[in-house]
């Protein structure tokens, strides 16, 4: 669910950009829907043709059965919604904004230079360019390409996507370039030098596969892949960590470690430390929130001793080191500090005996704050704190045996976010934005404390006509559930208002005030409203806001985003008629439980990349990794659980549903079609209305170039607009 390649990183949001919609389907007279709060009913299907196995076949990615299916699908759909005058307006609006030269070209700052990826209308799949800071900073950047990947997809003939890179310190000369095919998690990775902007002839490259890969130095690579049989977990990724060196094949790598088939996955890594020297440090997750950390000691000849467990709790997320003090952030209470704390140790002392005996308090959160993100300087470790989901920007230092803070002179009315940090140089990058303001990024210095503007989004919309409020609303427990409102000023309450609730909750993931082009341009000023919901699940108040909605308390969260919604139609935002849902992967599962549990409240649903079985899940793609945050099918009381909110099991050919829109991607490695496929097949069988698209490549963003980003942006608000603005 919007799960990297390394499922313990911070969860990417995906899917979800903006929002829209298309031409008056509805009929007259049309009869009431019948509301299903909380079901705990359970619907037979036994009608020939209908059941459960009969859609199997949909599970076969690339069926042929199924890819008829799904064609026919596309084009019902595209015949609709393209035919539509506004959508090919709209998709040049896109298109002018996501091939924009104005776009901030956000960089990370290596060894003197700034490095950046970049697409636009000429570089669809995107540059690696590299420029120094003095012209990075100025109006005209002069760029030198480090590596074309529309060229490079021209002369190898694939469809390549870039995930990213992995370069050895302290010069980045050499890097180990993800390359994905058509944009799925899993990715082939081959060494480049940057110097020579070639790869590396006879150098270290892999099959495809999802994994892991860091250097020890020049000639060693630390590398989890899948290496055959009984070397991945069941959820999908590597379940052994070895030593790769150079010149020798892959199938001679030497095995480090090795976890379980049932665990999550078994990553090896190198943290540098700040005297230098390279650490192996392993992780292996048990489950998507259960961790265990091991340092593999070196002996003079290089050679590994046997590993020793780092003695922290299991629910902790080891963050990097910063003058000899190791970072744990906290998801439990331990030895005194509460879950959500940042805390730390020395790293040294524990080298000595493995053992941790003083622990520091770097930062604790109240109840009303969380830690956005966090990067580790030369000399400081910076960090963004939300306050009732609004950020601002501190630095923290290690002196004299103790964490000082400082807060930081940013804008504080939205998000703030820590971008590119790197523990060898003094500049950082720092972007702050809200709904209505776009983003700007600085550079700071952190040995001098200066700030600099380095870029800026330009103005997309008439910001000025709108305003962004604040609301808390009252869920079924009485728990106060924030949620923003972006509206023009001058919008009359008379619940008639075209409006698009968007939420997520799950993962930890926070959903912060962000500046959206496309959502401005294609929705807001057309008259839309828009409004995020901060539900439970998420992060916005810390992992008890998360770990409230876990496994078989998760009504509550989809009792929070109905709160939401019910609240907008009480203050006369709009009425169910006006009103749509967007959700994007755990998202898309939040989608499918509000339409089959409260179809009278919504009249659009934008279900994308969805989760909706919630009986198979764990059997498809990555899904078993996610048994953390829903649980386990399997189990009598979690699966009677899961089978009273699964979508694709609460469909019932008696209700009148929103016509849903489902949007999925072949290609997606991570949460399968299958999910999307057979919702959208079992409504058929009821005869439910639905529309339907399925990008051929793209995986979890569900695109893989700007175009096909711009079509799908211009799809959904068509539809929304069809669906909400229509009367």
């Amino acid at each position: 669910m919007s799960v990297l390649n390394h499922p313990k990183k911070t969860l990417l949001l995906c899917a979800a950009l903006s929002l829209t919609a298309c031409q008056n389907d509805k009929e007259p007279n049309k009869a009431p829907v019948m509301k299903v709060e909380n079901p705990d009913k359970t619907i037979s299907y036994d009608i020939l043709g209908k059941t459960d196995q009969d859609h199997l076949y949909l599970e076969e990615v690339l069926g042929e059965q199924a890819l008829t299916e799904v064609k026919s699908w596309n084009t019902r759909t595209l015949d609709r919604l393209m035919a539509d005058p506004l959508f090919e307006k709209m998709n040049s609006e896109v298109l002018e904004i996501v091939n924009s030269k104005d776009k901030i070209p956000y960089a990370s700052y290596r060894n003197g230079e700034v490095h950046n990826f970049w697409q636009d209308e000429q570089h669809e799949r995107g540059i690696w360019r590299k420029s120094t800071m003095s012209s990075y900073l100025s109006d005209t950047p002069v760029w030198q390409t480090v590596l074309d990947f529309d060229a490079l997809s021209k002369s190898e003939n694939k469809n390549w996507v870039y995930k990213g890179n992995n370069c050895l310190s302290p010069d980045y000369e050499i890097c180990m370039v993800s390359l994905s095919d058509g944009g799925k998690d899993a990715v082939i990775q081959r060494e480049f030098n940057t110097k020579t902007q070639t790869f590396v002839t006879d150098g270290f490259i892999t099959q495809e596969s999802k994994g892991s890969i860091d250097w020890l130095d020049k000639n060693t690579l630390i590398i989890g892949v899948d290496f055959g049989e009984n070397t991945m977990t069941t959820s999908g990724y590597p379940m052994v960590s070895k030593l790769w060196q150079r010149g020798t094949p892959l199938s001679s790598a030497v095995e480090i470690d090795r976890g379980k088939q049932t665990d999550v996955g078994y990553w090896g890594g190198v943290t540098e430390l700040s005297d230098g020297r390279r650490e192996i440090i392993t992780t292996r997750a048990l489950t998507f929130y259960d961790t265990e950390y091991y340092w593999f000691p070196r002996k003079s000849d290089g050679s590994i001793s046997e590993k020793i467990k780092l003695p922290i709790p299991k629910k902790s997320n080891l963050s990097g080191e910063f003058k000899g003090q190791m970072i744990v952030k906290l998801n439990e209470d331990w030895r005194g500090f509460k879950l959500g704390d940042l805390v730390s140790f020395n790293i040294d002392n524990f080298i000595k005996d493995g053992k941790i005996d003083l622990i520091n308090l770097v930062f604790s959160p109240d109840e009303k704050s969380s830690i956005g993100n966090f990067g580790v300087t030369k000399s400081k470790v910076l960090m963004s704190i939300y306050h009732d989901v609004t950020g601002s920007a501190y630095q923290f230092d290690w002196h004299d045996n103790k964490w000082t803070a400082k807060k930081l002179d940013f804008p504080s009315n939205g998000s703030v976010s820590i971008g590119s940090t790197n523990s060898k140089e003094e500049i950082a990058f720092i972007s702050a934005e809200s709904f209505l303001d776009p983003d700007t990024l600085y550079t700071y210095n952190t040995a001098t404390g200066k700030k600099a503007k380095a870029k800026s989004l330009p103005s997309w919309f008439d910001a000025a006509s709108m305003i962004s409020e604040q609301f808390f609303v009252s869920s079924t427990d009485g728990t106060q559930v924030p949620y923003f409102v972006v509206r023009h000023k001058n919008t009359t309450l008379d619940g008639k208002n075209p409006t698009l609730l968007y939420g997520y909750g799950g993962f930890e993931v926070s959903l912060n005030p962000s500046y959206s082009a496309t959502r401005g341009k294609l929705w807001l000023e057309r008259g839309g409203v828009y409004v995020l919901a901060n539900i439970r699940g998420g992060g916005e108040y810390g992992p008890k806001w998360h770990q409230a909605g876990l496994k078989t308390n998760r009504q509550r969260i989809y009792d929070d985003f109905i709160a939401v919604a019910e609240d907008l139609i009480a203050k006369k935002i709009t009425s169910p008629e006006h009103l749509g849902i967007e959700g994007g992967s755990n998202g898309g599962l939040l989608m499918g439980v509000m339409f089959t549990q409260r179809p009278d409240l919504f009249n659009a649903v934008i279900c994308a990349v969805p989760l909706l079985d919630m009986m198979r899940y764990h059997t498809l793609l990555a899904g078993a990794s996610w048994m953390g945050e829903y649980g386990d099918p399997e189990n009598e009381i979690e699966g009677k659980f899961l089978r009273s909110i699964s979508p694709y099991h609460n469909i019932d050919p008696g209700v009148d549903y929103p016509e849903v829109f489902f949007i999925t991607s072949t290609k997606d490695d991570r949460v399968h079609p299958g999910h999307a496929r057979k919702v959208a097949k079992r409504m058929e069988d009821q005869g439910h209305k639905f529309l339907y698209y399925e990008n051929i490549d793209g995986g979890h963003s569900a695109a893989a170039n700007l175009k096909e980003t711009a079509k799908r942006i211009a799809l959904q608000h068509t539809y929304l607009m069809q669906k909400l603005a229509s009367n």
